[in-house]
């Protein structure tokens, strides 16, 4: 059963969700493909994305094109975007390889009304820029006109105003500096994890037949209508 949904969903998605993107790289794994919604023009995003959304927590890629504005939001390859992240650019944002986002992460380049004048749709909006194997953390917001330094990791529920250096933890409300990372340290990334996309796609196999392997499709449809604790 899981595998004709698969199969369903990989439908889903080339007929539904990549049409939507202006690019959309090779490899793409998107979970809870409905509730993934792509809004606007000029969303691009590179190989091997991973996007993992939930019937709670939907994932939001908004560009504002209209008037003066003509928004744009480039990702690179092998990223990751937990269920709830929330992406909206008026002017650029842009995000490099292997960047993570944790769940209910927000990216805004934007205020997105005026100061003082509250009707004024998008207010002032300055480009954003995380750099390669950057990290959102949990409920972190990254704000207009920020760069993200190369490897460097946004504390859960931090608020990011001004920009931060490679190789670093930030945390707070505004966020500071708390940690430098050891440069001397190997780094691995989400893109040495996707160096074989057949090896990857073995392993989800092989998991998914030890997770599964006492389940059954009766035991499944029982799930469906009688559900509880051993369903």
């Amino acid at each position: 059963m899981k595998r004709i949904n698969w199969w369903i969903d990989q439908k889903y998605i080339k007929h539904k969700i990549n049409p939507q993107f202006e690019k959309i790289g090779k490899g793409p794994l998107i979970l809870g493909v409905r509730y993934l919604h792509i809004n606007g023009k000029g969303i691009s995003v590179g190989d091997f994305a991973t996007f993992i959304s939930a019937p709670d927590s939907h994932i939001h890629l908004t560009t504002w094109n209209a008037d003066k504005h003509q928004g744009k939001i480039e990702i690179g390859d092998f990223c990751l975007f937990s269920p709830g992240v929330r992406i909206s650019a008026a002017t650029h944002i842009e995000i490099g390889n292997s960047c993570m986002f944790a769940n209910s992460a927000y990216i805004s380049d934007s205020d997105w009304h005026g100061i003082y004048d509250r009707a004024l749709p998008v207010g002032k909006s300055e480009k954003v820029i995380l750099e390669d194997n950057v990290w959102i953390g949990d409920g972190s917001i990254v704000s207009k006109g920020v760069t993200v330094g190369k490897n460097s990791i946004v504390g859960a529920r931090s608020v990011v105003t001004k920009d931060v250096p490679e190789n670093v933890i930030v945390a707070g409300n505004p966020a500071t500096i708390i940690k430098e990372l050891d440069e001397t340290e190997k780094m691995i990334s989400r893109a040495d994890m996707f160096s074989s996309p057949e090896e990857l796609d073995a392993l989800y196999l092989k998991i998914d037949r030890i997770s599964l392997k006492e389940n059954s499709f009766f035991g499944w449809v029982k799930s469906k209508f009688l559900p509880g604790k051993k369903n």
